[in-house]
């Protein structure tokens, strides 16, 4: 047993010296034990876990699964319950681990060198909600936009795509990357400009 014990405590000790946590802006969505989804937004994130801010608090030991902006799916537990949120571990492969890595640093460095792109994606609702989502077999349905950021946007319509799919939302290449309660969420294949994001999204 003592073995054993010794080697649960592994896990934790070599993501400390192996993984060094970065500040990071990101939105996105995490669901808990009971199926809730709550927005989120996170404070600091390594390969081995992350902090974020959220409105839904679980339980330690809570299994949670989140989607982020630019980092896609990641699960784990809480760890530990903070100021307005919570602290979670990220399971995932030693390869994940490494793409995860790679990708952290590639958003540090974005925030230090301060480059043309808006940092917490902050989520908004169309002027015109309604647009036209083109298939991969060109077939097109209308949707409605329940919201959307630079990076992707929640739909609502009648059908849902299949997951991994590409769509064309108005003109702006996207990936299907998760179902919600009332529809499907996108994440753009190109991040859009503020500027431009909205009539791209709702032409048809």
């Amino acid at each position: 047993m003592a073995l054993a014990s010794k080697k649960s405590l592994l896990p934790a000790a070599e993501e400390r010296r192996r993984f060094q946590r970065v500040r990071v802006h990101l939105l996105g969505r995490y669901m808990l034990p009971d199926r809730r989804e709550f927005p989120c937004q996170i404070v600091n994130m390594s390969p081995g876990g992350l902090a974020l801010l959220a409105p839904g608090i679980g339980n330690v030991g809570d299994r949670v699964i989140a989607y982020l902006d630019h980092i896609g799916r990641v699960e784990g537990k809480i760890t530990r319950i903070i100021d307005n949120g919570f602290a979670m571990t990220v399971g995932a492969t030693a390869r994940k681990r490494d793409k995860l890595a790679a990708q952290l640093t590639w958003l540090a460095n974005r925030d230090i060198l301060n480059l043309p792109e808006d940092r917490r994606h902050d989520r908004i609702v169309p002027r015109n909600p309604i647009s036209l989502l083109t298939l991969e077999d060109g077939s097109q349905m209308t949707c409605r936009i329940i919201d959307m950021s630079m990076s992707g946007a929640a739909i609502a319509a009648e059908n849902r795509p299949p997951l991994k799919s590409l769509v064309l939302l108005g003109k702006v290449q996207s990936r299907v990357v998760r179902n919600l309660e009332e529809g499907f969420a996108l994440e753009f294949v190109h991040e859009q400009l503020a500027e431009t994001v909205e009539e791209a999204v709702t032409a048809r």
